[in-house]
């Protein structure tokens, strides 16, 4: 099952790669089930088991997420967008769109709102699986240790006071309605605007999303030593006036110091754990003598944690002057 989960993987990865290269007419399940040496039916098959859905079923509504990004982003006609997306027509796409997103095409160009967008599934996933010993370690790059000044900004987030790590976080938002991973993450892709987003609707944290740590009095005591919130969200600019989901919270960050712990891209199959702990070491064997600055766990400073493979692994922690 294993083998699966990765060969599933590469299908997902190979749909958006047809997607955003214009490459439709490739999107065909025997064009991806001879990729990967099997017939159409054990593909169907095992593709439904581990996403738990039709193949065709996630096919469409993936091209509507990258549908609506079109929409949204540019001036192009919405008939050329539905041809460009695999709708055979503006009807069609037209109530595809508002069946997904409660409102057509037109209405949401003249109003955007933030619907649930992401239904790239990503089954690979080590915090499910448990994996992340796999094969030998190759990374032979170090943790980068530098200080910042973060200007002033909002982060749009949900928040948990009993989550221990992000599994465990995920796991307890899956049992409140509207906030399970697919729904929050899908809401924040639809926003436009974002701080940190590199673009379409990739991994989390590559379209601006990231894993927040509020230091709070009320929250448990992480592996840092301190009572802490866990939140997943985005950052924003200051002046953010666009509309936010009703089930999320947002809170004014102002200006501050912090500390970067920043390794390089890594391969995620392979390296993950190995990354994993040459980061927590560098945290926790970090001598702050003669830098004047030590960790700042005041209530309300946030911590940011961005994972992504193909850029870096960074934690941003907040730090104060001695």
């Amino acid at each position: 099952m294993y083998e699966w989960h990765r060969y599933i993987q590469t299908i997902v990865d190979e749909i958006d790669r047809c997607i955003k290269n214009g490459n439709g007419e490739a999107l065909t399940l025997t064009f991806l089930a001879r990729r990967l040496g099997y017939s159409e039916f054990h593909t169907t098959r095992r593709f439904r088991e581990i996403s738990g859905m039709q193949f065709r079923d996630y096919l469409r509504r993936r091209r509507l997420a990258f549908a609506l990004l079109a929409v949204r982003d540019s001036q192009r006609s919405i008939l050329d967008i539905a041809l460009d997306h695999g709708f055979s027509s503006h009807a069609a796409f037209t109530r595809a769109f508002k069946d997904a997103y409660g409102m057509t095409p037109s209405e949401y160009r003249k109003s955007p709102k933030p619907v649930v967008l992401r239904m790239k599934i990503n089954p690979f996933d080590r915090y499910f699986l448990g994996l992340g010993e796999i094969g030998m370690v190759k990374s032979t790059g170090g943790v980068k240790v530098y200080f910042v000044t973060i200007p002033a900004h909002k982060f749009l987030h949900i928040k948990n006071y009993e989550s221990h790590g992000y599994w465990d976080f995920w796991e307890k938002q899956s049992q409140i309605p509207g906030q399970d991973c697919d729904t929050i993450c899908g809401l924040l892709d639809s926003i436009k605007g974002k701080l940190d987003d590199q673009g379409g609707s990739g991994p989390n944290s590559g379209s601006g999303q990231c894993m927040g740590y509020i230091s709070d009095p009320k929250g448990p005591v992480g592996e840092w030593g301190y009572p802490r919130a866990g939140c997943y969200g985005v950052r924003l600019p200051l002046d953010y006036s666009g509309e936010l989901p009703e089930q999320m919270e947002v809170m004014d960050v102002p200006e501050g110091e912090y500390i970067v712990f920043e390794h390089g891209p890594f391969d995620y199959y392979t390296e993950n754990s190995a990354v994993a702990q040459k980061m927590r070491k560098a945290m926790a064997e970090f001598d702050f003598s003669d830098t004047g600055y030590c960790f700042d766990h005041t209530p309300g400073r946030v911590a940011y944690f961005y994972h992504e493979p193909e850029r870096c692994w960074k934690y941003i922690r907040p730090v104060r002057r001695v």
